[in-house]
């Protein structure tokens, strides 16, 4: 098979296409065709030798990829006959060789998907879509908020306002440039506006026409964080999930003891610790895929063999919603 193998620790080139030898599944495994597999902001930071903190650095070499849906095609021992054949996603773990042509996976990890959700779909809800829900839940959405979403054009922000208008609160959605502007209206945000232009936001206060925003979430941090927590109103709050600038909010004393804002860092540990863990929040996830609620965001397919290109385009912000990358001969590529 043909796989994304990593030897050093570095740059998006170091990710190279080689091909390797089948994985075979061990006790308790399957192993998957892969049809589609995530490409995440954490991948392009191991990639990096830079974290996350909370884990130790892989082993080189190594398979990046830790999101793949696909069919599966080999049973361990132990696994049920059952799941051969199945349509699934699972959630790997870290560098756990999703971006592969075939990926081995526990049985125990695996979802099997309805007809009607397409693998790109699925691989996005069984990752940025847990994660959502775990903010969300921190969030606590009212109908009566005013809902401030950073990089709304994002895998996770697409997220965010429809599940803000799903509650029936008003959704503010901040991207930078025109077209991922437009991409938000269409998302249906009640005021979308282009973070990249000066001003923004006093463009933001005079569109509310008088309201305040209630609520921020923002995983971007730096500059834009630091605005948008300025935007929100007295005993607002604002819930914190990441930087994917590099650097976190700049707080100041005068920010939460003159506004009265609240913060909260909602990260990996705090989303696990949730009831049901993460295999709940990926219930979920799916099943509001499933039902429509909510619409995973997917950006245009990366073949596998372009995995260095995708880390660029996604460390860039040039992409939209979820990164996915899919065998060269897949029909997403057409």
């Amino acid at each position: 098979m043909h796989a994304i193998r990593q030897h050093v620790f570095g740059p998006a080139e170091s990710l190279v296409y080689e091909e390797v030898d089948d994985p075979k599944p061990g006790p308790g495994q399957v192993r998957i065709v892969v049809a589609a597999a995530g490409v995440h902001f954490i991948d392009a930071s191991i990639r990096a030798g830079q974290g996350p903190p909370s884990a130790p650095k892989p082993t080189l070499p190594m398979t990046p990829g830790r999101e793949v849906s696909g069919v599966v095609d080999a049973l361990g021992d132990g696994v049920d006959e059952a799941w051969r054949g199945k349509r699934v996603v699972a959630h790997l773990g870290m560098t756990s060789g999703g971006y592969a042509e075939l990926a081995v996976a526990a049985a125990e990890s695996l979802h099997e998907l309805p007809d009607d959700l397409a693998f790109d779909a699925a691989v996005a809800m069984i990752g940025t879509g847990r994660t959502a829900v775990g903010i969300l839940r921190a969030a606590r959405l009212q109908a009566d908020d005013v809902v401030l979403i950073t990089a709304a054009a994002g895998g996770l922000g697409a997220l965010f306002v429809q599940e803000a208008k799903n509650v029936g609160a008003v959704a503010v959605g901040v991207a930078g440039g025109p077209d991922k502007v437009e991409l938000v209206e269409r998302l249906g945000a009640d005021i979308a506006v282009d973070y990249s232009q000066p001003g923004w936001t006093q463009t933001v206060r005079d569109r509310l026409e008088g309201r305040e925003i209630t609520v921020a979430l923002d995983g971007v941090g730096g500059d834009l964080g630091t605005d948008a927590l300025k935007l929100i109103g007295l005993g607002g709050r604002m819930i914190l999930f990441g930087w994917s600038s590099g650097t976190p909010i700049a707080v100041g004393p005068d920010v939460l003891y003159t506004g009265g804002v609240s913060l909260m860092g909602v990260l990996g540990p705090w989303i696990m610790q949730q009831a049901g863990g993460m295999r709940a929040l990926e219930d979920e996830s799916l099943a509001a895929a499933a039902s429509g609620r909510l619409e995973p965001l997917v950006g245009p397919a990366f073949a596998l063999s372009e995995a260095a290109t995708a880390h660029i385009a996604l460390e860039t912000r040039a992409t939209v919603g979820k990164t996915v990358l899919v065998p060269d001969t897949s029909p997403l590529l057409r």
